[in-house]
């Protein structure tokens, strides 16, 4: 008996050097569970060999069934095995074995899952149980990720049947169409129309005399005939099944007619929706088709879409949504009124587009089918017009598109007979009336939430606060989700209203913000990055490519995907950009891309970890990698107009987070481990632009990176350089600290990534076999291979913090008169800090610290701190050099603290180069004790490298990393809202939860509460006699 397998598994369709192992695995399997236990002479061996040559069928020689009708290909057939000799010989007298052999080829007829019969398939369709998944839904699983390749894990997942261990003398060897169809609808997670017909999984035995299977194969059968010539009986049998299915084809073809006929009486449209032959254009008829209405075959008037991707009239299709049932007339899937949607605006512009002739006899005009209504109202007498016309002559407008008295004048009957109701049964109250009458017509449409929304209204109990709202509440107090529960059960217990949205609302509040929801699109795509768009967040580690040699990474990493991040916050700030263009007159700009100038910050947060007192403290260092949006420009004419500009660069607030990692940044294998796949999707993106939809209209961005945002630490760590430590002080030029302190005004800006990957090969591969002292002042303190491109600037954050820790041993030094006695004691040099703390603490206020922060640095860098600093320092003489030389670093201080030094201290630009050569030279003379033969790093860089990184870049604070800084206070609130048992998901509930903090949406909300607070606040200061604490308990109550 054949068997036959569907076309669509493909198992013959490629070239036998590339198919894959199971492909062969499925079609010698079935031979040898049949022939393994059939052990063969070599004598039988040869007589069946020779049998097989004169023509008998055989394994290795299968018959194709020739095509059936409608012109199918000819479907791969696998003909029963034939009986070794010896056994043949044995069945003439033995009746056991006929009815094995018999049992087995009634095996073959049925589905191995359900039992059914292929006889009841029109197609006869069937599937292998043991071997490779078809085509088709393996490009699902592949869309659904998952790992899944043969049917018999397919089947064990799907139905909880293992057939691994089938014997085929059991158990059939194939499954039906309809299991295929169940699984295929389970993988793809769609509402599956065929239910699988046993609740429990069908049983197998091995053959008895009361066998089920054989029984059911007899029945029916009157007498045994006689055996035909195989060859004729499949011939004649071939022949009755293809007359047969012709029968059932033409069957189904009539019904599909007569159906296609039904619904187009049910339509009834042929007067007012206009015919394909109209159109001017002849067009290929499958552009026509994809015009055309499903039901009523004209061209698509008003067109809606249903959820499986069908486009009808929505006259038509509501037409007979409501007479033949809530289902898709075109492939039978369920379908509502609700879920009719507008089609894509790319279509319905190519659809208005299209040229129409006029169907008036009189009029040979040709107009687009936008303009066709109007068109056809100045034939006012033309009978062959297809367009609504009322009396007036004018075609007839939606209720909701008239104005207030034409609605009163269209729905005076209406309101009439409302009235006369409400009089009779309600007392006159009509308003309650017809708010009945729209509750209920939301309910019979399932639009149960507006209804609800309604009903609350009708009630007194208003609809609540956006669920939008109550996330920006959540997030900016830092709420966990007990907490949050907690208001809002406690809120509306209190009130009896819903005033705040449940945690599942504000769940899906969330994917609307976060990165993964927004579609988009790169062209040319990008290399090694995966196409897909609903991507969230992942594994720090999922992109590294680990061999057995390498360094092991035991950490914990939670990241976004870079573009897609990218895109998020590009959405996040859609109206600010579309504000921006209409600000420049540039509404309506579809030319060439938007270029987005994007800033990425890297830094180690220090000791992360929770301190709860008893035992040692385990240090939990951790990392984070954020970028922020800092302009977008558009190329108009010759000049590049901004659309936006962060206005502050350095907040917290505009800092979006990428990456967080439990590590140390000073560890360089773990960093290049997790940083390496993020870094390689930037490098990606550089060649590539985005497009994305935005204001309704796709539109193309750039991407420029600016790794500016970086401490001197982590950039020597990124880009091989030795430690800060280093005889080669500057990461931006290549002197030593004995030049720098020589010279230490005249240096420019030599180093660059590419010249330190070049370094580092010399470096590796020491090409001129130099010794080591030799090949490291060639390579000018490049140790290690550079990872992150980098821009050779200045972090203003870390300058100030690192010229505060110097005049801070300035002034102890000044203490301690060390220009007279420079070799003065330990225990003296301490005695000298702590006088200068306690002195400190008492004039300005200033606690003692073990390490300078920027805080303390601020406070510090003031002329009233050097006065009361003199008042311990018995010289006159260095008094005056004090305040001379931080009079002269506060005058520097604003050209590389400021966004825009330009606008904002032009004097102190212009002045620059003359305080900065005052600086060094008081540095080698009044201070020579402490700066002959060696300087600071960041003195350095303050007085050599400033002036031409303003002119490079017109800014540097604006570049600064004080927004990645800023938020290393909010990790720790986040990870104290978000405390969890796993610290895997802990991260990932930070960075989430760190994201939506940044959200410009979200903000919006928070800044209109934060304005009406202070509009509150002080008329309350006026009316209500209460005090200071009082006054500070109210405003906290009114955040809630």
């Amino acid at each position: 008996m054949a068997v036959s397998v569907s076309p669509s598994l493909g198992l013959n369709s490629a070239p036998e050097e590339i198919q894959h192992p199971y492909i062969k695995f499925s079609e010698w399997k079935f031979k040898l569970f049949r022939v393994r236990s059939f052990e063969k002479t070599s004598e039988e061996a040869q007589t069946e060999k020779k049998e097989s040559s004169e023509g008998r069928p055989c394994l290795e020689q299968s018959p194709a069934v020739p095509d059936k009708a409608g012109g199918q290909k000819p479907a791969v057939t696998q003909p029963a095995l034939k009986p070794h000799s010896k056994f043949l010989k044995l069945s003439c007298g033995n009746r056991k074995a006929r009815e094995k052999t018999s049992h087995q080829a009634n095996l073959r007829h049925l589905c191995r899952i359900c039992g059914s019969s292929f006889k009841s398939d029109v197609h006869n369709r069937s599937y292998p149980v043991h071997g490779p998944v078809d085509g088709k839904t393996q490009g699902l699983l592949r869309k659904k990720e998952k790992r899944v390749t043969s049917w018999p894990d397919l089947i064990v997942k799907v139905f909880r049947i293992d057939v691994k261990a089938d014997v085929d003398s059991i158990h059939p060897t194939e499954f039906c169409h309809k299991c295929w169809s169940i699984m295929y609808r389970k993988v793809g997670r769609a509402p599956c129309e065929v239910q699988f017909p046993r609740k429990v999984a069908m049983e197998w035995y091995p053959h008895s005399p009361s066998c089920d299977v054989c029984q059911a194969a007899r029945r029916g059968l009157k007498r045994k005939r006689h055996q035909l010539n195989l060859q004729l009986s499949k011939k004649l049998k071939t022949v009755a099944e293809r007359r047969k299915q012709a029968c059932k084809f033409r069957r189904r073809a009539r019904a599909k007619v007569s159906n296609k006929e039904v619904m187009k009486k049910i339509a009834n449209c042929s007067k007012i929706h206009l015919s394909p032959k109209l159109l001017v254009v002849d067009y290929p008829v499958h552009f026509v088709k994809s015009i055309s209405c499903r039901i009523c075959e004209h061209i698509l008037a008003d067109p809606v879409e249903t959820s499986c991707k069908h486009v009808f009239c929505r006259i038509c299709i509501l037409r007979c949504l409501k007479v033949m049932g809530s289902y898709c007339p075109s492939c039978q899937y369920p379908c509502f009124p609700t879920d009719l949607e507008s089609p894509v605006k790319s279509f319905l512009s190519i659809l208005n587009s299209l040229m129409v002739k006029c169907p008036a006899s009189e009029c040979k005009e040709e107009v687009s089918l936008e303009k066709y209504n109007h068109h056809v109202s100045s034939h006012k007498e033309s009978k062959e017009t297809f367009v609504h016309i009322n009396k007036g002559g004018r075609p007839r407008q939606h209720l909701l598109s008239l104005t207030r008295r034409a609605q009163k004048h269209r729905l005076r009957e209406l309101k009439m007979q409302v009235k006369a109701f409400a009089d009779k049964e309600e007392g006159g109250d009509v308003k309650s009336v017809c708010l009945t009458l729209f509750l209920l017509a939301l309910r019979a449409r399932n639009e149960h939430r507006q209804a609800d929304e309604l009903e609350a209204i009708m009630q007194g109990r208003g609809s609540g606060l956006q669920p939008a709202v109550c996330l920006a509440i959540r997030v900016n107090t830092f709420l966990s989700c007990s907490q949050y529960h907690k208001m809002y059960r406690t809120v509306k217990a209190i009130t009896g209203r819903q005033i705040f949205q449940p945690l599942h609302a504000l769940r899906n509040a969330e994917k609307v913000l976060l990165p993964g929801y927004h579609p988009f699109e790169w062209q040319p795509p990008l290399k090694n990055v995966s196409s897909r768009t609903d991507v969230g967040i992942i594994d720090g580690l999922s992109g590294l490519t680990s061999s057995v040699d390498d360094y092991p990474v035991d950490t914990i990493a939670k990241r976004f995907r870079y573009d897609s991040a990218l895109v998020s916050a590009l959405m996040d700030m859609e109206e600010d950009i579309l504000e921006g263009m209409k600000s420049q007159d540039l509404d309506d700009y579809l030319h060439g891309p938007f270029t987005v100038v994007v800033k990425e910050s890297c830094d180690g947060m220090g000791d992360v970890s929770e301190k709860h007192g008893n035992g040692p403290v385990v240090p939990e260092k951790a990392v984070r990698f954020s970028f922020t949006i800092m302009n977008i420009t558009i190329a108009h004419g010759s000049q590049n107009v901004k659309v936006f500009e962060e206005a502050k660069p350095n907040s917290e607030l505009c800092c979006k987070p990428l990456c967080l990692m439990l590590a140390d940044e000073s560890d360089h294998e773990t960093l290049t481990a997790i940083l390496s796949p993020l870094i390689a999707e930037r490098e990606a993106m550089k060649s590539s632009e985005l497009m994305l939809e935005m204001g309704g209209v796709l539109r193309t961005f750039k991407f420029i990176f600016r790794g500016t945002g970086y401490d001197e630490k982590l950039v020597r760590e990124v880009e091989g350089l030795e430690a800060s430590g280093s005889v080669y002080i500057c990461t931006l030029c290549d002197a030593t600290r004995l030049e720098a302190s020589q010279n230490l005004v005249l240096h420019s800006i030599t180093r660059s990534h590419a010249e330190n990957l070049e370094r580092y090969e010399v470096w590796r591969s020491n090409p001129f076999h130099e010794s080591v002292e030799e090949l490291r002042d060639r390579v000018k303190g490049v140790s290690a291979k550079p990872f992150i491109e980098t821009v050779p600037s200045i972090d203003a954050l870390h300058c100030d913090i690192g010229n505060a820790a110097e005049f801070y041993k300035i002034f102890q030094l000044e203490i301690g008169e060390v220009y007279k006695n420079p070799n003065a004691s330990k225990e003296e040099r301490k005695r000298w800090q702590a006088t200068l703390d306690k002195h400190l603490r008492k004039r300005m206020n200033l606690k003692p610290i073990m390490r300078m922060n920027g805080n303390f640095a601020r406070k510090l860098m003031t002329k009233e701190t050097v006065e009361a600093v003199c008042e311990l320092i018995p010289s006159e003489e260095r008094h005056e050099a004090l305040r001379e030389l931080m009079d002269l670093y506060l005058k520097m201080k604003p050209v590389w603290r400021s966004s825009c030094p330009a606008k904002e201290c032009p004097d102190s630009l212009c002045q620059y180069s003359f305080n900065s050569q005052r600086f060094a030279e008081l540095l080698s003379t009044k201070f020579k004790y402490r700066y002959e033969g060696k300087i600071t790093n960041y003195f350095h860089k303050t007085l050599a490298h400033v002036p031409e990184i303003i002119e490079r870049d017109g800014s540097i604070g604006a570049w600064a990393s004080e927004g990645n800084e800023s938020g290393n206070k909010l990790f720790r609130r986040f990870r104290k809202m978000n405390a969890r048992q796993s610290k895997c998901y802990e991260m990932e509930d930070v960075l989430k939860h760190h994201w939506l903090y940044t959200s410009k949406y979200l903000q919006k909300f928070m800044n209109a509460h934060n304005a009406l607070k202070n509009t509150i606040s002080p008329q309350a200061s006026l009316y209500d006699p209460v005090g200071p604490e009082d006054s500070m308990e109210s405003q906290d109550s009114m955040e809630f």
